[in-house]
């Protein structure tokens, strides 16, 4: 099918009103929707309007064959539009004649009352979006509102959970604070060592400045802070002192109760089963914290029991020691034999225990040398060496030799004092003869050196310890000592460390004694001196120590 085209000339107003009936009419027969033809004529008649202002135009209507028209508007303002109809376009095009102008009025009357009518339904859904849109924007303003509630009450949960885990934080801190500052104070008993410490564990954190009075102690606390120290020391209560704020110092310095924590100086008792004396702190600031104040207050009750307790320890080692060492015997003077011997109490820990030695003649002539050592330490163990050591003595008047002396010891010790243990080494020196005759109860061994710097050490296997709950008879041993020769006893304290065995003690023990000079061997004593300083200058020893050596002479 081919295409229909139509012109008309557009002179008048008359024209361009029944052309546009006549498309008015063509576009109704092709169903073009009403909006579209409204929109259509409308941009038609303005194009009409100002064409017969310039004077005019030719207008042609092309229908195509798929349906589609072509418009153009040839004039001084040239114009075209196409249309795609939906139905098939009447052939052949209207002329005007086919469109009364009347009728295509009304035809423009109701297609704008469809437009309108489109436009109500348009505006209705417009109102009825309005109005939705209205409700959720005041929806979108409550959630608004009940988010930022609930922001406000987040923040206040994040602001009351930083403020407890900040309290929880200082709660750890001083709890940590309490417990490292107990252990440093309960690690020593040596009660001038803890009123050291006090100063490094409270300043400058908890305090500007620490004195310490003790009841026993002979100075008066100072004038500012006398009244409370005293209150304290006679209450067992805490008092605070010094000048309130804007107070005046030497007017407002009295002792105040024990809860009011504003004033400068804190005296705190140093108590335990007795109040030992006031540890008065300055506070680092214009007041003490009350929780500071509690910890604080803790403290002083704990470094009063580690006062008291190394007070105590102090009074049983000094009993202690010196009932041990007026035990200690003042060696013999014999012919062919020198003698020397050493005691050193431990360097910390409960320094007292029962190691002890001693050398003394028999009936026949012969001179027994003895070491030995009770487990434990303390009063006790000083106590129980000293009944071994007067056992052993009157075993030996008897005649009896080391092994029977130390078997009798054995029964002896199983009978009164079956809890505790002992060790001990005898050796027998006989005038005149080379052999020296010697038994041992689970003692380290002995170790000899010979007159041209031979060592031995004198490992045979030892009997069991003395009061182990077994009946038990012990050997005796002979070693070769000609003139010249030295044998050392020994306790345990001086080859046994913490961070090795006692073979690499022992072993240790006997390169010292194989390197001693003429000159050391010449006086004993000064030997003695020479053993002790390489085995014991790079550690402290827990345990107490005795060396005993004997030098054969041709005497």
């Amino acid at each position: 099918m081919t295409a229909a085209r139509d012109t008309r000339t557009i002179a008048s107003a008359a024209d361009a009103a029944r052309a546009r009936a006549r498309l008015a009419r063509l576009l109704t027969d092709a169903g073009v929707p009403a909006l579209d033809r409204a929109r259509f004529l409308s941009a038609l008649g303005v194009r009409l309007r100002r064409a017969l202002d310039a004077g005019g135009a030719e207008l042609a209507v092309t229908a195509g064959p798929d349906g589609r028209l072509a418009i153009a508007l040839d004039g001084p303002e040239p114009w075209r539009h196409t249309l795609d109809c939906p139905g098939a376009v009447p052939r052949p095009l209207p002329g005007p004649q086919d469109a009364p102008l009347a009728e295509a009025l009304l035809g423009a009357d109701e297609d704008t009352a469809a437009v309108l009518a489109g436009l109500a339904e348009t505006e209705e859904l417009l109102r009825l979006h309005r109005e939705e849109l209205h409700q959720t924007n005041q929806g979108v303003l409550a959630l608004h509102a009940e988010l930022e509630a609930a922001a406000l009450a987040q923040r206040d949960l994040l602001d009351a959970e930083r403020a407890a885990r900040a309290e929880a934080e200082n709660a750890r801190r001083m709890l940590t604070f309490l417990a490292n500052a107990s252990a440093v104070l309960h690690a020593s008993l040596d009660h001038e060592d803890i009123l050291r410490r006090l100063p490094e564990l409270l300043v400058p954190e908890y305090a500007r400045h620490v004195d310490v009075w003790l009841v026993d102690d002979e100075r008066t606390p100072p004038g500012d802070r006398a009244a409370a120290t005293v209150t304290a020391a006679r209450t067992g209560r805490p008092q605070h002192a010094g000048p309130r704020p804007g107070g005046l110092p030497g007017v407002d310095d009295q002792p105040a109760s024990a809860l009011s924590p504003d004033r400068p100086l804190l005296c705190l008792p140093l108590g335990g089963r007795t109040v030992q004396g006031v540890l008065t702190l300055a506070a680092p600031g214009d007041r003490f914290d009350p929780d500071t104040a509690v910890v604080l207050l803790e403290l002083a009750r704990r470094a009063g029991i580690a006062l008291e307790n190394a007070r105590q320890y102090e009074q049983h080692r000094d009993v202690a020691e010196a009932l041990q060492r007026a035990q200690l015997t003042k060696l013999p003077t014999v012919p062919g034999l020198d003698l020397a011997a050493r005691y050193l109490p431990a360097t910390r820990g409960l320094n007292i225990g029962g190691d002890w030695y001693d050398a003394f003649s028999q009936p026949d002539g012969s001179v027994l040398a003895v070491i030995g050592d009770v487990t434990g330490h303390g009063l006790r163990a000083a106590v129980i060496m000293g009944q071994l050591r007067t056992a052993l003595r009157a075993y030996a008047v008897e005649g009896n030799g080391p092994a029977r002396i130390l078997t009798l010891l054995h029964r002896m010790l199983r009978h009164q004092q079956p809890e505790l243990y002992a060790t001990c080494a005898i050796a027998r020196f006989t005038p005149g003869e080379r052999e020296v005759v010697w038994a041992a109860a689970g003692h380290p061994p002995a170790v000899a050196r010979g007159p041209r710097g031979e060592v031995r050490v004198l490992d045979a296997k030892p009997g069991i310890m003395l009061g182990v709950p077994l009946p038990y008879e012990y050997e005796e041993h002979t070693v070769e000592l000609p003139p010249g020769s030295v044998l050392a006893l020994y306790t345990d304290g001086l080859v046994e460390r913490r961070a090795a065995g006692i073979d690499v003690g022992i072993d240790r023990l006997a390169r010292a004694v194989q390197v001693l000079g003429a000159k050391e061997l010449a006086e004993l004593d000064k030997a003695a001196d020479a053993l002790l300083k390489p085995m014991l200058h790079d550690s402290e020893h827990d345990d107490d120590i005795c060396l005993l050596l004997c030098r054969t002479t041709c005497g």
